[in-house]
């Protein structure tokens, strides 16, 4: 098995394939050097393999590279952030943490 994650740029969203089928997607919006993360979906078929979890560092990971600060307003990437605190917690300003209970 075989996982791929793109950026779709024209639906505003990460997508995570599996063997070349869609199973999940991670909305975005860009604005003002902010990135806000709005709604992560894996499809039912594909719970429980990790995958959103794939999804999501590969986003971030992208708005790490692109010096962008971060707006978690999905309830998954804001935990994922507080998970890997070390990592992306500095990607949230600190004005705005207390909102995303981080």
């Amino acid at each position: 098995m075989s996982n791929s994650i793109l950026k779709n740029d024209e639906l505003n969203r990460f997508e995570i394939y599996r063997d070349g089928e869609l199973a999940g997607f991670a909305e975005f919006k860009i604005e003002n050097q902010i990135i806000s993360y709005t709604h992560t979906e894996i499809d039912t078929k594909f719970g429980g393999q990790g995958l959103g979890s794939q999804l999501i560092k590969e986003a971030l990971d992208e708005a790490l590279e692109q010096d962008l600060q971060v707006a978690p307003y999905c309830s998954f990437v804001s935990a994922y952030i507080k998970k890997n605190s070390e990592k992306y917690l500095y990607l949230v300003p600190e004005s705005k943490r207390a909102s995303f209970n981080l």
